[in-house]
Parts: structure tokens; C-alpha cells; sequence
């Protein structure tokens, strides 16, 4: 009899920590995004999102999942299942990570592609790595990055980054409030960069991140 009542206070609490949660959160969607670094796509669409007034209540971010591919797409459906599992399940999973090097890229973009429910998880990838967005602040360009010497296709994006900010290191925390004035160019550049590389089959460069940003943009359209 005592073990039945404590399940079942048990239970009255975590129905209530849920009740509690669900009553903080603004009516629009739960979100959560799964960036692969600890520091410069976390510290990018945190910028955005208090930019945007958005509930931190309804928009999750983390790097706390590694920096492969795989680890960012295992992680982030572990992080569903806990959440659908406590009744409260994400309405949208974006999962950001770059080609760059990894060897696990594809194995992630497959496994997004057969997860299920469908439409809940999508990839937000950035070839050759997320400084390509940064890049399209300033710059369109549809030049393919190539490793030389001792520099990854990563460094390369970089070098020319630094270009129009010489200061730029990964991590950098005020990169978003840096870049927000030139926000819709880079998602025009992104979009146009997109199309030219699907009409050449070569994903080298492009980037999704500007649909991610839009989907923060008018997360709240509906309401």
C-alpha cells in the first residue's frame, strides 16, 4: 500500500513539473537544435534567438553531443525520445553540422532522412563548415573550398572570413550581433548558393542554415 501511494504521488509531481513547464512556454513550438560545436553554433542561434524574443522556454539550444555528425543526430533523437517520453515531445529537431571532414556526415543525413515521426528532424548542414554562412554576410560565392598544405577546406573558409573579420575565431560570441544588419543578405546569398549548387550536383559550397533562421523568423506567424 505505501510503495502504490508513493508511485502514484510520484507520478501527481511529475504531471505536475510538466503542467508547470508547459505553462511557461509561449503557444508557439518547442524547438530544439543540436549544433555540432560547443561554441559557435550554439553562441549564433542563442544571439538569434534573443534577438527574435523568442522563449527560451519554447527554444532549445545545445552543443553538448560531440562534433561528429552522427553524434549530433544520435543525440538529438535521444533528447526526443526522453521529452516524448515525459508527454511533451518536440514539435521540430534541427539537427546543424558541417561536411567539413567527417567521415560520418552521410551515415547522419540517412539517418535523418529514415527517422521517424516524419518531419520532425532536419538536417541543417553546411558544406564545407558554418563559416560559409558567416562568409555570405559579406560575400556570394559559389567557388568550390579545397584543403592545401597544412589548411582544411574548413581553414580555407575561415582565411577568407577573415577578410571582413580579421578578428574572427571560432567561438567568437559576438559574431551574430556583428553580422544581424546584414541578415537577409546572407539568407539571399544562401538561397541563390543552394539552387546553383543543386543545378551542378555539387554541394560544394552551400549552406541550409538560412531556413533554419527563417523558420525562427516566423515561428510565430501562425498565432
Amino acid at each position: 500500500m505505501g510503495t502504490d501511494n508513493l508511485h502514484h504521488k510520484r507520478k501527481a509531481r511529475q504531471g505536475s513539473d510538466l503542467a508547470r513547464k508547459k505553462a511557461k512556454r509561449a503557444s508557439y513550438a518547442k524547438v530544439l537544435i543540436v549544433c555540432e560545436g560547443e561554441k559557435t553554433e550554439p553562441n549564433y542561434f542563442e544571439a538569434l534567438k534573443d534577438h527574435l524574443a523568442l522563449n527560451s522556454a519554447n527554444i532549445y539550444v545545445t552543443g553538448e553531443c560531440g562534433s561528429s555528425p552522427l553524434s549530433i543526430v544520435e543525440y538529438a533523437m535521444q533528447r526526443y525520445r526522453d521529452e516524448q517520453h515525459a508527454g511533451d515531445p518536440f514539435d521540430k529537431v534541427f539537427c546543424v553540422f558541417d561536411r567539413d571532414a567527417h567521415d560520418t556526415y552521410q551515415q547522419a543525413l540517412d539517418k535523418i532522412a529514415a527517422a521517424k515521426p516524419k518531419d520532425i528532424f532536419v538536417a541543417i548542414t553546411s558544406v564545407p563548415c558554418f563559416e560559409y554562412w558567416l562568409l555570405l554576410h559579406f560575400d556570394y560565392t559559389t567557388a568550390p573550398f579545397r584543403a592545401a598544405g597544412t589548411k582544411s577546406t574548413g581553414d580555407r573558409v575561415a582565411d577568407k572570413l577573415r577578410k571582413y573579420i580579421p578578428d574572427y575565431q571560432k567561438g567568437d560570441g559576438s559574431v551574430f550581433d556583428r553580422l544581424v544588419d546584414q541578415l537577409p543578405r546572407a539568407k539571399a546569398h544562401a538561397s541563390k548558393a543552394l539552387i546553383y549548387a543543386k543545378a551542378n550536383n555539387s554541394d560544394n559550397p552551400s549552406t541550409h542554415v538560412h531556413e533554419l533562421v527563417e523558420y525562427l523568423q516566423n515561428i510565430r506567424a501562425d498565432l
